[in-house]
Parts: C-alpha cells; structure tokens; sequence
C-alpha cells in the first residue's frame, strides 16, 4: 500500500497532506474533483465515471493515488503500465487506444512502463503544488515496480494561441527553451519529465488543438536507452 505524510505550502504556511491510494467511497468526490478541474470546452465524455474508477483500483491499485488536504480530497493521479520501446510507433497513439478509453483494460501487468491516464487537482488547491507531488508519487511506483520509465503525454493548452505561428513541435521546442511558457508543459518539465515527441489527434482538446507532448521520466536506477 501507497501511503505519504508530507506538508504543503499555502505561501509560507506548511499544511499537512497525505497522498494514498484511492478506494471506492472516494469515488464519489473523484468525480467531482474531475468535473471542477477540467471545466468546458475540456470534453465531459472524457471525465471519469464510477465504472472506470473501478477498473482503476481493481486493475492496478498501485497507480491509483489521491491527496487529501486537512482531510479532504483534494486531487488524484492514475496511472497503467504498458509496454514501451522508444523510438517506435509505440510513440504515436492516442489516450483513447492507450487507456481504452480510460477503462485501463490496456493495464499489462508485466508492462516495462508506467502511463499516466490523468492527473488533476482542484482548482482551489492548485497553489499547493499538489501536482507536482503527485507526479513524484507515481516516480516512487516506477522504482518500487522496476520499470524503466513513466510517460504520459501532456496537454498543451496555450497552442491555439499560436497555431498561426508556429507548429505544434515548434511550441513544443519553444517551452522547452523558456521563450514561452505553457500551463501543462512547463508544469511537466518543473516535475523533472522530458519530451520525447508530438502526438497529433492525441485528445478531442480544443485548446490544444489536438495535439499532446509525450513527456517522460527514465528510472534513473534503470539502465535504459
């Protein structure tokens, strides 16, 4: 069992957290959280539902983490182990064939990679950097299962903004080189992840226009290409 004591900070003020696995009575406020934290034009059919949740704790319990802030929910994390081989076409598909459409029935339990389905946290505790704690959780997953890295590909929010500018691996480099900062993006390279590549149709996201950066952390006590 997954289980975190640590404190948050709301500016100067530690505040105590506990990320844990989730379980069926937090299903409930799991949906709620998701609907608070991926408003309109995000599509609604892609929030979760108590079916999926399901399936995420009885697949694999490891990866399905929440934080809770003073004793309520305030985010969680789910994530699925694949196999993965860079430099493939196992870089190029969309979250519906990677997550079944986010009833993880794609889970290989013996998987060489973990996947990240989703990550979010409600808007109110954002200031916490509970995301980032989270993400870190899911690094402590890929040590303690041996895999060689976590991946997860990243929305990018701020690209409709400049799709009559740049391309959308041009937007990619250009967070990555710091001449402009994106939500997702920035957030993703701040939790130590790194691009590996540009994934078009990847998710119906209007603010993304589609497109995601496949991100990854590599297990540093893993020897991996």
């Amino acid at each position: 069992m997954y289980y975190k004591s640590f404190y948050a900070f709301d500016g100067k003020t530690p505040v105590p957290a506990v990320i844990r696995q989730y379980n069926e009575e937090d299903f409930a406020e799991l949906i709620v959280i998701q609907a608070e934290a991926f408003p309109p034009p995000y599509p609604a059919e892609s929030l979760w539902n108590r079916e999926q949740l399901l399936n995420h704790v009885t697949l694999f319990h490891e990866g399905a983490l929440a934080v809770e802030v003073n004793g309520e929910l305030a985010g969680s994390v789910t994530a699925l182990k694949i196999h993965y081989e860079p430099g493939t076409a196992d870089s190029q598909h969309s979250w519906s064939e990677v997550t079944a459409d986010g009833y993880l029935t794609t889970h290989k339990p013996d998987g060489n990679a973990l996947y990240i389905a989703d990550l979010c946290v409600r808007p109110k505790y954002r200031k916490l950097g509970l995301g980032k704690e989270l993400v870190q959780s899911l690094y402590h997953v890929v040590v303690q299962q041996k895999l060689e890295r976590l991946l997860g590909a990243g929305r990018m929010p701020g690209y409709h903004l400049q799709t009559a500018e740049m391309s959308a691996e041009a937007y990619l480099q250009a967070a990555v080189a710091g001449t402009l900062a994106d939500p997702v993006i920035t957030f993703l390279l701040r939790c130590g992840r790194t691009p590996v590549g540009v994934i078009p149709d990847y998710l119906d996201d209007e603010e993304s226009c589609n497109y995601a950066a496949l991100m990854e952390w590599r297990n540093p006590f893993a020897h991996t290409n």
